[in-house]
């Protein structure tokens, strides 16, 4: 090349950079902290992507506004967004295009997004001023995710990537529209129907993830693969363990590079006790390559839960923070990984972990239950009388428990003391599940709910959790029942929770027994299918219903008149008690006795009259009278009425 010929290329390129502005450095990474500015949309108002920082996600979309092409995918996702009103796809639409074509595509689109102005440099911070349309989704602490350039079949790349971005955020409604966008765009997009295919999966819609899957596997080459083990995941849903074995086996012969195939194999192997065998599949699973982004977090997420039931917390936590790096809103990992450090006391790590999880998926309730558990734990680690209070009833208790003590029967046998219940020894049993403290996430929001309610009193967790430690007792002693029973008296608690959560692949049963401490006969048997993931509101509040159902109607509340004044009736039990406001009390006689052949027969109550509960004080309550065949007087045995619609209500 002459010097002549020299001078004119660097002219020319000299020319060019002026024409589009400075070259970025460096291209935008995926990982790196995403450029912060401040725009104004086109009423002026100022979006600052620095205020966005507890977003778990935002789409930057840079776009020509007279460029049809450069819209195209913009478009697509307002259609979407409109669709789904409410849901939680947010998209900046960004542009350099004058002021008024700008407002000519918002007056055209009216997008449900902001169409931002940029009147400086933004776009060349995202290397956005040659390529349009270029598009960068940022996550949880503003870090880019994934960054796009052009548009055409880029575009449909950025939407399936997109829908695997909600799939992970278990938003599979949203990842389904936008991965049946882009199928409709582009019909052979195999991508696109697996992450349809895996999203109906997780959604609970079986049956459309088979067919999805079934036409995949009708095909040739990695739609094939693809197909087959997404039929291989399907068929473990659905209880038919060897059909999805030899499947996952296929998949293996064929593909021997896919890891998702060996996660099915080791979620079956795992649940016919196996443990080995799963360990060594989920193993194979992480050293895999190929893999869609939402499933190979999963294997390194159950390997870290083997290792944390052996103990080995260190390499449990290396394990999820593996799975977080692989999918940033991986709250499972997150939240597992808090409860290693629960179960070594660190419970300041155990809350950075909850609050992590939360930040990215705010409507996660295993993560919110779990950091109001943590934070009580560091409230009572920080309070020197409360804890000296705990220390000193923790010692009564545990001498109570060693020799055997049994609470003094009260002089006045008719009046109820408030009733106490207290869960124990939960199990978890069948597969992995992806989440650690299942059974401590679900005991605790019955806890809640049921002293909510104001009429069963539950041992406080603090309380029980060092009486164990107290004890020396842990899950093999909790696992006789003499032993759980002693425990509960010695608690002062009248009826005890225990029972197991059996996970399997459609989700897991809840087998619950409410057992009377004092003449040990199971007052209630509670079986509840629940949906994966763990329970959800509506499987709680049938288990709260029915555990107050089986409270009131094994151990009804019974208390006396005190006096009747001017229509009023006060009786001597009230908050304390569990007497709550529109409780119902039968008024009743005893039944005649009458000796026989010297054995005394005893005839049934009679009711005589109705009284409903207006106000309660501590010890004491008010009712009205709803009916009565005869006078109310003071002393009259009162008994309180199941109301079993309340109870469905």
């Amino acid at each position: 090349m002459n010097h002549i010929t020299r001078i004119a290329l660097s002219l020319a390129l000299a020319l060019a950079i002026a024409a589009v502005g400075a070259l970025p450095a460096h291209a935008l990474k995926e990982g790196q902290s995403a450029p912060v500015f401040s725009l104004q949309d086109l009423s002026g108002k100022k979006h600052d992507l620095a205020a966005m920082k507890a977003s778990p996600m935002l789409v930057l979309y840079f776009f020509d506004a007279a460029s049809r092409p450069s819209q195209e995918g913009l478009l697509g996702l307002d259609q979407i967004a409109k669709k789904y009103k409410g849901s939680n796809l947010s998209v900046w639409g960004i542009t350099r295009s004058p002021r008024e074509y700008a407002g000519a595509f918002a007056s055209t689109a009216k997008p449900t997004f902001p169409v931002l102005l940029d009147t400086g440099s933004v776009s060349d911070l995202y290397n956005a001023g040659t390529i349009l349309p270029t598009v960068c989704i940022v996550g949880p602490n503003l870090k880019v995710m994934d960054v796009f350039q052009g548009g055409g079949k880029t575009t449909n790349v950025m939407l399936v990537r997109l829908a695997e971005r909600k799939l992970q955020q278990k938003d599979t409604a949203l990842a389904m529209a936008i991965s049946d966008e882009a199928a409709r765009k582009s019909p052979d997009n195999n991508q696109a129907r697996v992450v349809s295919g895996y999203a109906a999966l997780k959604a609970g819609k079986v049956g459309d993830a088979e067919k999805t899957f079934t036409k995949l596997a009708k095909g040739s080459g990695k739609a094939e693969i693809l197909g087959k083990e997404g039929l291989a995941a399907v068929y473990a849903r659905q209880g038919k363990a060897e059909k999805a074995l030899a499947l996952a086996d296929e998949v293996q012969k064929k593909a021997p590079n896919r890891s998702y195939a060996h996660v099915v194999k080791a979620d079956i192997l795992y649940a016919q006790n196996r443990k080995k065998e799963a360990q060594a599949e989920y193993e194979a699973a992480t050293k895999k390559d190929e893999a869609e982004p939402y499933q190979k977090t999963v294997a390194y997420n159950k390997l870290g839960r083997l290792y944390a039931s052996v103990k080995d917390y260190q390499s449990s936590r290396s394990l999820y923070d593996q799975a977080v790096a692989l999918d940033p809103y991986n709250v499972e990992a997150m939240a597992n990984k808090g409860v290693t450090f629960e179960k070594e006391g660190k419970w300041d790590k155990a809350l950075e972990m909850y609050q992590q999880g939360q930040t990215v998926n705010r409507q996660d309730e295993f993560s919110a239950v779990l950091a109001g558990r943590a934070l009580e734990r560091l409230k009572y680690q920080q309070d020197t009388a409360r804890r000296e209070r705990v220390d000193k009833l923790v010692k009564e208790l545990a001498q109570r428990f060693r020799e055997q003590q049994k609470r003094p029967r009260p002089e006045d046998t008719w009046t109820s003391p408030a009733v106490v219940l207290s869960f124990v020894d939960f199990q978890e049993q069948g597969g992995l599940s992806e989440r650690d403290g299942m059974a401590t996430v679900l005991t605790s929001q019955l806890s809640e709910q049921l002293k909510a309610s104001g009429r069963v009193k539950v041992v406080d967790r603090v309380l029980l959790d060092r009486l164990l430690e107290e004890l020396n007792l842990g899950s093999s002693e909790l696992a006789d029942p003499e032993t759980a029973l002693k425990l509960g008296r010695v608690l002062a608690a009248r009826v005890l929770g225990t029972g197991t959560l059996f996970t399997m692949a459609e989700g897991s049963l809840l087998s619950m027994r409410l057992i009377d401490t004092e003449t040990t006969a199971v007052d209630k048997v509670i079986t509840l299918q629940m949906a994966p993931g763990g329970p959800q509101s509506a499987d709680l509040y049938k288990i709260n219903r029915q555990i107050l159902g089986s409270v009131i109607r094994e151990h009804p509340l019974k208390a006396y008149v005190v006096e009747v004044k001017d229509g009023r009736v006060m009786i001597n039990l009230g908050s304390d008690q569990g007497v709550v406001a529109g409780t119902k009390f039968e008024v009743i006689e005893e039944g005649r006795e009458v000796e026989y052949k010297s054995r005394k027969l005893k005839s049934a109550p009679t009711n005589v009259g109705l009284l409903e509960v207006t106000k309660t004080e501590p010890g004491l309550a008010y009712c009205r009278i709803v009916e009565q065949a005869r006078p109310i007087t003071r002393d009259d045995k009162i008994i309180e009425k199941l109301d079993e619609q309340a109870l469905r209500e």
